[in-house]
């Protein structure tokens, strides 16, 4: 059974707000080494972002949903997810559900290496 306070509104804010403010550390944390390797290799400064955006982005998500997975239980994600669908314009702005399919993000490192190599050889 679960409790009702853990499918509630306030906790869905709750894990929102806390989200939030776990983003832009965890988005520092996996962006410097793919950074560090494009100003090494004088990447084009477009190019870098992009890639940089690419790399880092899955992994961030990754530890957003794992999170959400730990503060919810693994069963009552979808809750959770469906929450942020409903309020589109509001908590759920940047989180969309293809976000989290473990397809999607492992596009997105591949598409990220693979101009890492590119610009590496050019």
């Amino acid at each position: 059974m679960t409790n009702s306070k853990e499918l509630s509104e306030q906790n869905f804010r709750r894990i929102s707000w806390i989200n939030l403010l776990l983003v832009p550390p965890l988005f520092i944390l996996f962006a410097w080494p793919y950074a560090i390797i494009g100003l090494w290799f004088d990447f084009p400064e477009f190019w870098l972002y992009l890639g940089t955006f690419l790399f880092a982005f899955p992994f961030t998500l990754t530890i957003v949903h794992g999170h959400v997975t730990i503060a919810l239980g693994a069963l009552q994600r979808t809750h959770y997810y469906q929450w942020l669908v409903r309020r589109r314009w509001g908590f759920g702005f940047w989180l969309r559900p293809f976000y989290f399919s473990t397809r999607f993000r492992f596009i997105l490192i591949i598409v990220s290496l693979l101009m890492l190599i590119t610009g590496i050889i050019m």
